[in-house]
């Protein structure tokens, strides 16, 4: 059994008009076109849907049986049209991500801010360990993650990294700090001071490349902390100087505010990278897709003047 879209169209048509002529007229075809599909369509399902007479046409009692099914068949192949219509329109749609825990802190205000340019796209956020972000995006739970680089990602066929931002390792000190009135700050400047960090991965990644003295000052930190908003209020308070990331503008408006300066280190300029990662082989939705470019030109846009 073969049947068409147009074939039951026809049907329709030919049933609430109760004629080929008129039917013909409305589906913009010769009244020999239509009569073929009816003819068609009867063939296929092997009954007669009309009675015909040289004066009436009328539904057989089999056409009048199957006339509501040809509308809910039509009806259904109408809202699977517009829902795709809508959702390659971006008039909806459903975004999933996952974040770990430095992007986790901006990424409410992108959030909000896609929302103003797409309101009908959802998007639900799933904060979580840099540990366990591939995890979520293999087990397909979210359609994107935003995280900083993953070592173990070369061995990871079926995920794709694109670079978001990289911003550099900043210190934070009062301003009445000695650091505050150097021109450069280097990471050799650190020694002379007691330091604040935050604990996990983060020492892995600020310690590479140092020197020795400096890996070790760093790593036997005289205070480790888990959240940055700790490190920050302590180092307002005066019990050393923090590491940081310039990652939101909340952060830099906050340290300014409170009599801090936030400068990048140098010699070297360490750099933390942070990457948007997906599936290789699972298609993004418009609605992904839409998000994703959004989010790449929303951190290009603010960090381009950070990374100078």
């Amino acid at each position: 059994m073969n049947i068409s879209i147009r074939q039951l169209n026809a049907f329709i048509k030919v049933a609430d008009n109760g004629s080929f002529t008129r039917a013909s007229d409305q589906m913009y075809l010769t009244q020999s076109a239509v009569s073929g599909l009816i003819k068609e369509l009867e063939s296929s399902l092997g009954v007669v849907l009309f009675d015909r007479t040289t004066r009436q046409l009328s539904l057989s009692v089999v056409g009048h049986h199957l006339l509501p099914q040809a509308r809910r068949i039509l009806n259904e192949m109408q809202l699977f049209e517009n829902e795709a219509s809508s959702l390659t329109s971006l008039a909806q749609g459903n975004v999933r991500l996952a974040v770990s825990q430095f992007a986790a802190s901006s990424m409410p205000a992108v959030i909000a801010q896609f929302g103003k340019h797409y309101p009908d796209i959802s998007v639900s956020l799933l904060d979580c360990s840099a540990e366990n972000l591939l995890k979520h995006i293999q087990d397909i739970e979210v359609d994107l993650g935003v995280g900083t680089e993953l070592e173990f990602i070369d061995n990871e066929d079926d995920i794709k990294a694109d670079l978001l931002y990289q911003l550099p390792f900043c210190v934070v000190m009062p301003d009445d700090h000695p650091l505050a009135k150097k021109a450069d700050i280097t990471w050799q400047d650190l020694l002379y001071s007691p330091l604040i960090t935050l604990q996990g991965p983060f020492l892995e990644q600020v310690t590479t490349e140092l020197t020795d003295d400096v890996a070790s000052h760093v790593q036997q930190a005289r205070y480790k902390v888990n959240f940055m908003s700790t490190a920050l209020e302590m180092t307002r308070q005066g019990f050393g100087i923090t590491l940081c990331l310039p990652y939101m503008p909340e952060v830099i408006d906050w340290v300014s505010a409170n009599n801090l300066q936030m400068r990048p280190l140098t010699q070297p300029k360490k750099m933390r990278q942070f990457f948007i990662y997906q599936r290789s082989s699972r298609a993004l939705s418009p609605a992904t897709i839409a998000f994703k470019e959004f989010l790449q030109h929303y951190f290009a846009d603010y960090f381009d003047d950070l990374q100078q």
